[in-house]
């Protein structure tokens, strides 16, 4: 499912690092990291950015998703908790690759419309 992905986003070689947690876990992290309260459904941390990310350039990250959250937000909506974890995925990739649903509406309109593209390779590639 990653390979997919990286490869769409012409990044075949890179490296992420997926991590499933709770909402204590992630609660942690928001607050630490992004000086945020409470639960959240994915954090990543993007490795190609500051002073020595030329040193690993495949090195893309780490994609933090709490499983809590996403099992939730999946009943919520009505879709099964696999398709809620393929979409915080996507998410969390495009983070690492620059993109911010929070910068401005036209990158957030750009964001969501790559995630719908890149979650309609997914189902192509199950569906094969």
């Amino acid at each position: 499912m990653v390979q997919v992905v990286l490869n769409d986003l012409d990044s075949p070689d890179g490296e992420i690092s997926i991590v499933l947690v709770d909402d204590p876990q992630i609660a942690v992290l928001n607050e630490k990291y992004l000086s945020r309260q409470g639960p959240t459904n994915v954090i990543a941390f993007a490795m190609r950015e500051g002073e020595f990310s030329h040193l690993t350039p495949q090195l893309l990250g780490d994609v933090v998703i709490s499983m809590q959250t996403a099992a939730a937000e999946a009943r919520i909506a009505g879709v099964s908790l696999e398709r809620r974890f393929r979409e915080l995925l996507i998410h969390g990739i495009l983070h690492l690759f620059g993109y911010d649903h929070e910068r401005s509406e036209g990158e957030a309109r750009r964001m969501d419309a790559r995630s719908r593209e890149l979650m309609e390779r997914l189902e192509m590639t199950n569906d094969n």
